[in-house]
């Protein structure tokens, strides 16, 4: 799979299904999805930042190198810790590809092994590429790998990994992220929700890759899941610049890597784990907006941001002790652009939450 990222940093075990597949409007995607149509068989057109846009992921960007350099750092000591020098990291595309790539040059840094690196496609309610796990289960010992992604919302892919992979002896669902706020794992940089500046664009900061695609008349038996290279954007790829832009603050948590280790006890990454209680606030929010489906409903910054720049919002959820909080002005700025409510609202585990709008006529 072709992608504006080097293949020392990764390789994508996708199918290259460029040109063959009609990306379709968020609108028309939503009346589709809410129609029972699978999210998989489509591609969206890619949302094309507003330049107002883009001045707050710069500012963002700005903001949140360090905090998200930091997590890296204290998610990297963890994997080595847990998993050891022989680690291969699975990436989850494509959120989980950029996060990959930092921790790789992390632990290369800091502890000078250069860990294989893959990005490889899971699909709620379809499942892992199963091509892809062959693929790396003929060249890998199952215990050594390990999967990657962003964050966890409210843990739904978390819940589909530990299914699917249940068939692979020997292969751990953990699942290693920046951010949890849902508190569902200890495999993490930290239990805050914390905006993770990649979240705030598309494939202009993921290689230029699409999100991943898996329908039958594309996707044979033997492929891998497929994506879509966007070369026509890129004079607009900020992939490598947001990985340097969070590289460069590595150096402080590699020198001071001791005193910045105790933190991995600290209230930061090790508060108490209650098992389910994202999903549990996941679904009082169902309650009180009378949101039958759960997947309508997205906490956390980065599902938010999903929610904005790739399905119709119905309304934006902002924790009442964040309005002023400045990990939040893109997901502000978006709701303006877009006409979406903010509504303050009683959040426990997430600074922000996203509704997509119910669709009558689907």
């Amino acid at each position: 799979m072709r992608s504006s990222y080097k293949e020392k940093d990764v390789i994508f075990l996708l199918k290259d299904i460029t040109g063959e597949v009609e990306p379709q409007s968020t609108e028309e995607r939503e009346q589709q999805i809410q129609a029972g149509r699978h999210y998989c068989e489509m591609l969206p057109i890619e949302y094309v930042p507003s330049q107002k846009y883009m001045e707050v992921y710069q500012e963002a960007l700005k903001i949140y190198a360090k905090p998200t350099a930091l997590a890296v750092g204290i998610l990297a000591d963890k994997i080595i810790r847990k998993k050891g020098e022989q680690v291969v990291l699975v990436s989850l595309a494509r959120a989980g590809t950029p996060i990959g790539i930092l921790l790789k040059r992390y632990i290369y840094k800091k502890y000078n092994i250069d860990v294989p690196h893959y990005s490889i496609s899971i699909i709620r309610g379809r499942g892992i590429d199963h091509n892809a796990m062959k693929f790396l289960l003929e060249k890998y010992h199952a215990k050594n790998l390990l999967f990657v992604d962003g964050w966890i919302g409210k843990g739904a892919i978390l819940g589909e990994l530990k299914k699917e992979v249940a068939k692979y002896q020997g292969v751990s669902a953990d699942i290693a992220v920046l951010a949890d706020p849902a508190k569902v794992t200890n495999l993490c940089g930290t239990h805050e929700d914390i905006l993770i500046p990649s979240s705030c664009l598309n494939c202009t900061v993921s290689g230029l890759v699409s999100r991943t695609f898996l329908r039958k008349d594309i996707i044979g038996a033997e492929d891998f899941h497929g994506a879509v290279y966007y070369g026509e954007l890129k004079d607009s790829d900020l992939s490598y610049h947001f990985i340097e832009t969070i590289e460069r603050e590595f150096k402080e948590k590699i020198e001071f890597g001791q005193s910045n280790s105790n933190r991995c006890n600290s209230e930061l990454c090790n508060s108490n784990l209650y098992q389910g209680s994202g999903i549990e606030e996941v679904k009082k929010i169902a309650q009180d907006f009378n949101v039958l489906d759960l997947n309508l409903i997205k906490p956390g910054i980065g599902e938010t941001t999903r929610v904005l720049l790739r399905r119709v919002p119905w309304k934006v959820l902002i924790s009442y002790n964040c309005k002023n909080d400045k990990a939040l002005t893109h997901i502000l700025r978006l709701a303006e652009e877009k006409a979406v409510p903010i509504e303050y609202y009683s959040l426990k585990h997430y600074k922000t939450c996203g509704i997509i709008k119910k669709l009558a006529d689907a």
